[in-house]
């Protein structure tokens, strides 16, 4: 049975932020706890939406760490508690905003995180006692602002996913003006995050329509203006399509990931220095060849319609075209060609496969795969 659920108020546009007051207005908050990181508030963009907020009581946590953690999550928590806050507002990247999520839980649900983790069958735990939130992001990628889920590492070390519609914020400021200072190889890494997002859950095999269409037109912004986003930070046309695919990816994901992020996540977890969206941006080729002869791939043509989304011409069973098109994309972009220029070794294999395996993601590939497969895909993302 399919399940389609649209839930999210979104505003999309320049200056979007001084709408802080009326969402939080909107939302019953009165002294809302605001999570943030240092990079954003040593970029200002942290004043711009404190400016917004005006005379409006509030708290800052600013010290999310670049791979959220249960500990930093413990930290923000305290916190809410202290200062009485009756809500969050996430200013940042998806990290920020997936620490404000797991903040979200902690302060109203007791008990250690993992407990509401989606792979120890936590979902159903986590109840409408969350905190509500507003997030606001500044980087174009992960998409945190309109989804359900949050990722963060565990006190067991463990890169957890949690899931739940009452983890989806009230409101999401979608204002590009907040990435026109974003570092170029920064844009790069989360832009092909936000393609991967919008490839990955058109590939999952998950009956949602709607979903298949905003990922695939979500795909289409993205791959026609990052390279512009990337080389003219101050782009607003390329910046507005960019915060567009990143807010359409995660859209539409809620039919489910696949290998990139069973990937991704365990090496991510295994090393939370490496950057998630480089590596989703290393991961991509080797997984859409995996995945080219999938029956659902096969049989709705998925191959195609994502080449055509991409502009890209013929392209044969096997997707390489379409692998190839993203190497060259990640080659001009600046990104790493591979996991060994991250600095990873086939001495982690065995770990990243055990993380793999386990998690969220593992189960909405269109294909399953086995221990030999991730192995082969890490290796042929060396």
């Amino acid at each position: 049975m399919a399940f389609i659920n649209y839930v999210t108020q979104i505003q999309l546009d320049f200056g979007a932020v001084s709408l802080l007051p009326q969402e939080c207005e909107r939302t019953g908050m009165r002294k809302p706890l605001i999570v943030t990181d240092p990079g954003v508030r040593a970029a200002g963009v942290l004043d711009k939406a404190l400016a917004a907020l005006g005379a409006l009581p509030h708290a800052v946590f600013d010290q999310t760490p670049s791979n959220p953690t249960e500990a930093a999550v413990r930290a923000a928590a305290a916190i809410y508690r202290q200062q009485g806050c009756d809500g969050l507002i996430a200013v940042g990247g998806g990290s920020s905003i997936d620490l404000a999520k797991g903040v979200a839980i902690a302060a109203t649900h007791e008990g250690p995180l993992k407990t509401y983790a989606t792979i120890e069958g936590g979902s159903p735990k986590i109840s409408e006692r969350v905190a509500p939130l507003i997030a606001v992001p500044t980087t174009a990628g992960t998409g945190s602002e309109v989804a359900r889920g949050a990722i963060v590492i565990v006190d067991d070390g463990r890169k957890l996913g949690f899931h739940s519609w009452h983890l989806v914020p009230k409101a999401a400021i979608c204002d590009p003006e907040l990435t026109l200072g974003l570092p170029p190889l920064l844009t790069a890494a989360t832009g092909m995050d936000a393609i991967a997002h919008c490839l990955e859950t058109f590939m999952a095999p998950a009956v949602n329509p709607p979903a298949d269409g905003i990922g695939l037109d979500g795909l289409e912004r993205g791959w026609a203006h990052i390279e512009r986003a990337t080389r003219n930070g101050a782009d607003r046309e390329a910046r507005w399509q960019m915060m567009s695919a990143s807010m359409q990816g995660a859209m539409a994901f809620q039919k489910g990931l696949g290998c990139v992020h069973s990937l991704s996540h365990s090496l991510g977890g295994v090393n939370p220095k490496l950057h998630h969206g480089t590596l989703n941006a290393v991961f991509l080729p080797a997984v859409l060849r995996f995945n080219a002869n999938a029956e659902s791939m096969v049989k709705e043509r998925r191959l195609a319609r994502l080449a055509h989304a991409m502009g890209i011409g013929a392209c044969d069973s096997k997707g390489s075209e379409i692998a190839e098109a993203i190497r060259a994309m990640n080659a001009r972009l600046g990104l790493p060609n591979g996991l060994r220029a991250m600095g990873v070794g086939a001495d982690l294999f065995e770990r990243v496969i055990d993380g793999a395996m386990a998690d969220h993601c593992h189960k909405t590939n269109p294909r399953i795969a086995t221990r030999d497969d991730y192995r082969q895909m890490l290796e042929d993302s060396m």
